[in-house]
């Protein structure tokens, strides 16, 4: 659908979640996308049979695809699965989201405002005024700021949360940042993409959001990941994107 708004759920058994993040989403992005929009599932063959609930979701909701994977490849992969279906379909802003209600549908309109206006990427943001997390440990809450912290410094970045995963895209970003050269599996995938936009000169806002815990199924996140992102920074800086 050109100029439509697409939506990138990938998901890895998230049967608990689905339908419930879907209809909320699709709820949401119909007022809040007049110019009509798209709820991709990017499913990676999960075990608990969330690509075949949403199958059956994709039969009653007219806005909703699903594009099934053969196996569990990473999030980034994912993604840039996601975003290549969408940019083939001409859309014209694409945002990328959890699947477990870990990113509030509610927010969906403000980061499109965003893009709407003088920004070309938006990032719903835990660490700016305004932004915050619920229901973390002490450890998760350090390791999450810190790798933020990590990626800035690094990187040279004024960006406050490069780690995060609710993001909303201008087309036109995801077609400059040379998407089949991303190398990031894992949650440095979010770190990497910000970088490249940025670098290729694309205006970036933070709009504050409250993250919250899941509640249903179990958490991806692990130390391989973390150790993948504090590998993957400084090659970032060292190849410039």
């Amino acid at each position: 659908m050109p100029g439509a708004v697409w939506l990138i759920l990938p998901t890895f058994d998230e049967a608990e979640n689905i339908e419930a993040i879907v209809q909320a989403a699709d709820a949401v992005l119909a007022v809040a996308a007049p110019e009509g929009h798209r709820i991709l599932v990017v499913d990676d063959n999960s075990p608990d049979g969330t690509g075949r609930i949403a199958d059956r979701l994709a039969e009653e909701l007219a806005a909703l695809h699903v594009l099934h994977r053969p196996a569990r490849a990473g999030l980034g992969p994912a993604y840039l699965a996601g975003f290549a279906r969408a940019l083939e379909e001409e859309a014209e802003f694409v945002i990328e989201m959890d699947a477990d209600f870990s990113h509030d549908p509610a927010d969906l309109p403000r980061l499109l405002d965003a893009v709407r206006g003088p920004a070309d990427l938006a990032l719903g943001s835990r660490y700016v005024p305004g932004g915050g997390v619920t229901d973390w440990g002490r450890v998760r809450r350090l390791v999450s700021r810190g790798g933020s912290w990590y990626s800035r410094r690094v990187l040279g970045l004024g960006v406050r949360d490069l780690t995060g995963g609710f993001k909303c895209f201008r087309a036109e970003v995801l077609r400059a940042v040379d998407l089949p050269t991303v190398r990031s599996r894992g949650y440095a995938f979010q770190v990497e993409l910000t970088y490249r936009a940025i670098r290729q000169g694309f205006r970036v806002r933070e709009v504050p959001i409250t993250f919250c815990e899941r509640r249903r199924g179990a958490s991806k996140m692990t130390w391989r990941i973390v150790a993948e992102a504090v590998l993957m920074v400084p090659g970032l800086r060292r190849r410039g994107g």
